[in-house]
């Protein structure tokens, strides 16, 4: 019996062996084994956690916190579900905003303030009067030289930022006729000549080459045209330096030319000129394209008045046109008078005569749009007054970077000038 006994004697571990075979598993076993199987546990502590202990629809199903949950990867979750949940607004500003940089980067914005129909700069001409080639009565130096270029540039960079035309006339002695010379006369014909040149354009602004347009954010719209009824006065006695008598008091003559402001109307204005402290001031002025017009220049061109009369006319075309006002009830009916300072303002020194004169003088204060040195030649330093104008239009019109930087460079400069004013003093 012990032999029976041992012979079926079965050992733990065989009995062990025979089991995992009938539960499917091969002789020998692969568990806690491998890799994976040994590592399991700090993969998974490595894996994204999701939240647990609450309801998925109130919280979110699937959301993802890195790093357990932290305050900056909550912070950063919220930003992108906000930023997800307003794609459509977002989209939409920074769209606008792209706009606008390509609308202002590119010559778009050019294009847009010169067409007629929307920005509405090719109505308007500006003409310049420059002599670039020197003229006949005199050679030209290299502080004439220096005052035309500034002139130039300025006028140059103010029509291309608003979309105006600009038309740069050399104004050359020539001789017009085989008995005279008519320097000064030719501004009526140019401007005669740029209305054939620019059939489109409504109002020709004229400027001598002795002005500086101060403040190139106004544009003309804006500063005259926009509300010309307001900027402009029909009836000369509110200024009447030349004390003309205003208006006719003839009994033949119709309403219109009896009124103190023809007929009222911003509309048949077709003639702007600013006065001075000595009458009428040709230096910056307005004239409109229309029939009344071309019938002003061909008599103001008209070489038999000019033959009878231009000994007694000391200022020439302005005085020729001072005496058509004078005598002509026509003229009166389209002619306005605007504030000097509104397109014409001068520096102190001319009309100087009687101190400086609110409505003459330029003021830094009230940001005047226009100067204009005239009759710097006589006395005074032209270039001069051109470059400390030019200087403290670019002062006055920076940006704000600019003035940041021009704020520290001040302030470097004034730590480095104490030391010296320390040395100096011991």
């Amino acid at each position: 019996m012990n032999g029976g006994i041992g012979s079926s004697d079965v050992n733990w571990a065989t009995a062990k062996a025979r089991s995992d075979e009938v539960n499917g598993y091969p002789s020998f076993s692969t568990r806690n084994n491998g890799f994976f199987s040994r590592h399991a546990r700090q993969i998974s502590r490595s894996l994204p956690s999701f939240v647990k202990g609450a309801e998925k629809e109130k919280l979110g199903r699937g959301r993802w916190y890195p790093n357990n949950g932290s305050r900056t990867a909550r912070i950063l979750g919220f930003l992108g579900r906000s930023i997800w949940r307003l794609r459509l607004r977002l989209l939409v500003v920074l769209s606008f905003i792209l706009a606008i940089v390509i609308f202002y980067a590119t010559p778009m914005h050019r294009a847009y303030r010169g067409a007629s129909l929307l920005g509405g700069g090719s109505n308007f001409v500006i003409i310049l009067a420059a002599n670039q080639g020197g003229g006949v009565m005199e050679w030209k130096g290299p502080r004439e030289w220096a005052i035309e270029r500034d002139s130039v540039k300025n006028k140059k960079k103010y029509a291309k930022k608003w979309g105006y035309n600009l038309e740069i006339v050399d104004m050359s002695t020539k001789k017009r006729y085989a008995h005279e010379w008519r320097e000064s006369w030719e501004k009526v014909d140019t401007i005669r000549n740029c209305m054939r040149k620019y059939p489109r354009a409504q109002w020709f602004w004229w400027l001598d080459l002795n002005t500086f347009i101060m403040e190139p954010s106004y544009s003309l719209q804006n500063q005259v045209f926009n509300n010309l009824a307001d900027n402009t006065y029909r009836n000369i006695n509110l200024y009447n330096p030349l004390k003309i008598a205003h208006p006719f008091n003839n009994s033949y003559l119709d309403a219109e030319s009896l009124s103190l402001v023809g007929d009222g109307k911003a509309s048949s204005i077709d003639l702007i000129i600013p006065q001075d402290c000595a009458g009428f001031n040709l230096g910056s002025f307005f004239i409109h394209r229309s029939t009344w017009t071309d019938r002003l220049l061909d008599i103001w061109w008209d070489p038999v008045g000019y033959e009878q009369k231009h000994m007694e006319w000391e200022h020439k075309e302005q005085d020729a046109l001072e005496h058509l006002y004078i005598n002509q009830p026509w003229i009166r009916s389209h002619t306005a008078f605007i504030p000097q300072r509104k397109i014409n303002s001068f520096p102190k020194g001319a009309c100087g005569d009687n101190g400086e004169d609110k409505r003459i003088h330029y003021k830094e204060a009230d940001r005047d749009f226009v100067v204009n040195m005239a009759g710097c030649e006589w006395g005074r330093d032209c270039w001069g007054e051109m470059y400390n104008f030019r200087e403290l239009s670019n002062k006055l019109n920076r940006t704000p970077w600019e003035k940041f930087k021009d704020g520290i460079s001040d302030r470097i400069k004034a730590m480095k000038a104490k030391p010296d004013n320390k040395e100096g003093k011991s």
